[in-house]
């Protein structure tokens, strides 16, 4: 069935997937005359509940701190579970109960569980990312990491020798592949990948790094795809900017050689289209936004076959990494809101009446209009780019006037049902390969499917002329190219400056040779430097 299990690491991340598992919950139908162009089987797995019925919950791990599940319980309405008993040890003494003060939940939640209407959502009302969730997770995805607290101001998760050591603690006395992900990947039948969201600048990108470890002795062949989560420096006070650079660049040193895919993502800070209006304090906001991109381009991998076989993982790194050695790519996304539907057809089915498009609401960005009229031997641009930019200081008002080199591309376009024209045959996409390669050009895999972006009650209106019940066109693509190697070569001069003597050039002789793979004219096939 070819599951994708998804591990979801740390409070950013978690906001993130919420977005992504309420969309993947709203493609679901109910009714016989209604098929989904979604094979749910990829991401869901089908239970037993309490009560003996069927269910189907994310095929998901989800850790976060104490204190960062909010109202959200591991034991929900689908299933039962004893907890294990608490041991009083060897004391006979009186034991003294200290309670903490129970979280309410807001009135989102609390109409959902009594099947009303739920009220609209607000930057003050959502506080945790479960404030927003409206799908039932089993309770072995449910992993609260108990040693450290949710914003604490004694004990901050935030340098990454703090995640590096909490993991191997909890490693060492759980085996956590053992306790919490072999269950997972059992389950499935053909595991097409496990999809990673993880902070990469705090101290969750020290677990994720000491997690890819584990993951690589036990499931060395399996394509695991990384979505690095960064915040944006720009509120960020200077005395705390090198630490969380430093972290990002001990996360890519660590992290990427070992991922089939490593794509670092944060909110765009050079450039955003008018028709997008956020509030940047706001997780919910920002990962409403990330969320979009990054389930817009996953979806040819949890898409039915139609015709042809299912455009997986692997496809997607095949087409990115040109040369072998080039597995960090770009996020870009724009959106069409002429190609948006109105909320009168459910998103996900294969009967999407191509009539019901807007076409009163023309896009807002010229960008938009160069995405559509694109030929297919061009490389498309984008509204955002959720590539992390350069941040030193120095480099402030200094732009690369050449244009950037790209070595692979892959789009995911969500156009109507007419314009889904992707007729080519395995042949003739190996073939055109071979002749980009050999000309020089840059590989270009791109994907169309009818099925728009639902915007639901649970996102909030970040896109301007939408409303709740609506949907979006959406056009993303991931990207290798030489502006990379740019981006690398900044974190490790910050490393030459903010690391210690004793780690400093095992890390950034690191960060150069992955910064080589990405300058223009590097071909692992060449031997002009064989001197």
């Amino acid at each position: 069935m070819h599951e994708i299990i998804t591990l979801q690491l740390g409070q950013r991340s978690n906001y993130v997937a919420t977005h992504f598992w309420n969309t993947q919950e709203s493609y679901f139908t109910y009714s016989a005359d209604q098929e989904s162009l979604v094979d749910h089987d990829i991401h869901f797995r089908p239970g037993i509940g309490a009560d003996g019925s069927e269910t189907f919950t994310p095929r998901t791990l989800i850790y976060d701190l104490k204190g960062g599940f909010g109202t959200l319980k591991k034991i929900n309405a689908l299933y039962e579970i004893d907890e294990p008993a608490v041991s009083h040890g060897l004391w006979n003494g009186p034991a003294v109960v200290q309670r903490q003060e129970v979280i309410q939940q807001n009135a989102y939640q609390q109409s959902l569980e009594e099947g009303l209407e739920p009220p609209p959502l607000t930057t003050e009302s959502v506080r945790y990312w479960s404030d927003f969730n409206r799908v039932y997770f089993h309770p072995r995805s449910i992993v609260q990491l108990n040693e450290y607290e949710l914003n604490s101001s004694l004990m901050p998760f935030e340098n990454w020798s703090l995640g590096e050591e909490l993991f191997n603690s909890l490693d060492k006395e759980h085996d956590l592949l053992d306790r919490d992900l072999r269950s997972f990947a059992e389950e499935a039948d053909h595991m097409q990948g496990i999809q990673v969201i993880s902070g990469v600048d705090d101290a969750w990108g020290g677990f994720a790094a000491r997690y890819m470890d584990r993951i690589r002795d036990e499931y060395g062949k399996t394509a695991v795809c990384v979505w690095g989560v960064e915040d944006s420096i720009k509120s960020i006070p200077r005395e705390k900017r090198f630490t969380r650079l430093s972290n990002t660049a001990r996360s890519i040193s660590e992290i990427a050689p070992q991922a089939s895919l490593f794509i670092p993502i944060t909110v765009p800070t050079a450039r955003v289209p008018s028709y997008v209006s956020m509030d940047t304090r706001s997780q919910w906001h920002v990962s409403a936004l990330l969320a979009t991109a990054l389930e817009s381009m996953t979806l040819p991998s949890r898409l039915k076959a139609q015709g042809r076989s299912r455009e997986t993982i692997d496809q997607l790194i095949n087409a990115l990494n040109v040369n072998g050695n080039q597995n960090i790519a770009k996020l870009r996304m724009s959106t069409d809101q002429k190609e948006a539907l109105n909320g009168n057809s459910r998103p996900g089915r294969l009967d999407v009446p191509t009539q019901d498009r807007d076409t009163r609401m023309p896009s807002q960005d010229r960008h938009s209009e160069e995405v559509h009229e694109d030929k297919e031997d061009e490389v498309s641009t984008f509204d955002m780019d959720f590539f992390p930019p350069e941040s030193l200081e120095q480099n402030r008002g200094r732009r690369n006037i050449k244009k950037p080199h790209v070595f692979g591309q892959a789009e995911s376009h969500r156009v109507p049902e007419d314009d889904t024209t992707n007729e080519t045959t395995e042949q003739d996409e190996g073939f055109e390969r071979a002749r980009r390669r050999a000309a020089g050009l840059p590989i270009i895999q791109k994907s169309r499917t009818p099925l728009p972006f639902p915007l639901l009650d649970s996102f909030p209106h970040i896109f301007a002329r939408t409303s709740s019940g609506s949907s979006l066109g959406v056009k993303t693509s991931l990207s290798t190219d030489t502006t990379v190697a740019a981006r690398i070569k900044e974190l490790q001069n910050i490393v030459n400056r903010a690391i210690s003597v004793d780690e400093r050039e095992a890390l950034s002789n690191s960060l150069g040779e992955i910064a080589e793979a990405y300058e223009e004219g590097w071909d692992s096939g060449s031997d002009e430097d064989d001197d």
